[in-house]
């Protein structure tokens, strides 16, 4: 992370320069640099001219750290193929950072299955995850075992929801009912995007978005 305020592109060619410097440390020789600036991908090839002059120091450091490589090359890569990197620096972005202080970290855990399966899995006794919410709804019936607290909470959360027939709807921030559904009806559905059973030219993550426009929770 940074410590000082700077422009996007001026970002991105600190991190360019770190990661070279941190390869000549390791006395690398043979490097290739991928990054989804095409602006400073371009201009370190020498194909787009550097017109801003606070960027033209950076360029001309990265230039001259080059020499010390027998080859290396740099590699554009689109943005939608570098997620996990903007998320990543999303999350960097967030921290504080103090001159002596010690630098935050960032854990990550690793699941076994995809993170939708995560929010739409059944308790132990099989009921999809909205059913208290819908039981209130319906019957004004709290969980034996719920305390006040939870029953405050439960009734927070019910408000935001809409019982149609067996349907629970919940309303979004613009008003737009969102259907709830349970664990086999979500692998259902995201069985029929992934497989192209609704005949689309598409890419799947294009659709999994329209499925959620679309209305599903």
């Amino acid at each position: 992370m940074l410590g000082f305020d700077c422009t996007n592109n001026i970002a991105e060619y600190e991190a360019c320069a770190l990661g070279i410097q941190a390869a000549i440390d390791f006395k690398v020789k043979l490097l290739n640099v991928y990054g989804d600036s095409a602006l400073v991908i371009h201009q370190l090839r020498g194909e787009w001219e550097t017109r801003d002059h606070k960027l033209v120091p950076y360029q001309a450091y990265i230039i001259k750290l080059i020499e010390f490589f027998d080859d290396i090359s740099f590699h554009h890569i689109p943005r939608e193929e570098n997620q996990m990197a903007n998320a990543l620096a999303t999350l960097a972005s967030m921290f504080q950072l103090t001159l002596h202080g010690d630098f935050p970290y960032i854990e990550f855990r690793c699941r076994g299955k995809p993170a939708h399966c995560c929010l739409i899995e059944e308790d132990q006794v099989g009921k999809p995850w909205y059913f208290n919410i819908k039981r209130y709804i319906k019957d004004k019936e709290y969980p034996r075992e719920a305390s006040d607290n939870d029953k405050r909470m439960l009734r927070r959360l019910a408000a935001d929801f809409f019982q149609s027939g067996n349907i629970l709807y919940k309303r979004n921030h613009d008003m737009v009912l969102l259907r709830c559904v349970d664990t086999r009806e979500a692998k259902q559905m995201l069985v029929e995007v992934h497989e192209g059973s609704f005949a689309t030219h598409a890419k799947e993550h294009a659709m999994a978005q329209k499925i959620l426009r679309a209305g599903y929770y």
